[in-house]
C-alpha cells in the first residue's frame, strides 16, 4: 500500500480487511501507518496466518516493547527510503521512462499484470 492518509483510508486495513486476505498473504505498507489497524494486524501475525512488510507503523516510531517487534513473519524497516542520496533523481528518471512508454502506446515495465 502506498495510499495517502485521509478520512477514507484511516484504518482501512482493519480486522475485516485482514480476514479477507488469503492465508499466508503478505501485507506491504509503505504509505502511512494509520491506514492499518495495528492491533488487528498483530492478532493476524500472531496466528501466523499473514505476514507483513512495514515501512510505516502506527504508532511511529514504533516504541520498544511494542507487540509488532515480537511477531514472527513481519519485517519492519525504518521508513528512510527518501533519504538515500540520488533517490529523487532516480525516481524521476524511472517515472519519466514509464510515462514515455505509456504515452507511446506501450506497457510500462513496472505495470502489474491483470
Amino acid at each position: 500500500m502506498t495510499a495517502p492518509l485521509n478520512d477514507d483510508t484511516h484504518k482501512l486495513v482493519d480486522a475485516r480487511f485482514l480476514s479477507a486476505m488469503d492465508d499466508y498473504a503478505l501485507l506491504i505498507n509503505a504509505g502511512r501507518g494509520q491506514i492499518v489497524d495495528t492491533a488487528a494486524l498483530v492478532i493476524e501475525l500472531q496466528t501466523g496466518r499473514l505476514r507483513a512488510a512495514l515501512d510505516v507503523t502506527d504508532p511511529e516510531p514504533l516504541p520498544p516493547g511494542h507487540p509488532l517487534w515480537k511477531c514472527a513473519g513481519v519485517m519492519i524497516s525504518p521508513h528512510s527510503a527518501r533519504t538515500v542520496p540520488s533517490t529523487n533523481r532516480l525516481c524521476y528518471l524511472v517515472a519519466a521512462e514509464q510515462i514515455r512508454m505509456f504515452t507511446a502506446g506501450g506497457t510500462p515495465s513496472n505495470a502489474a499484470p491483470r
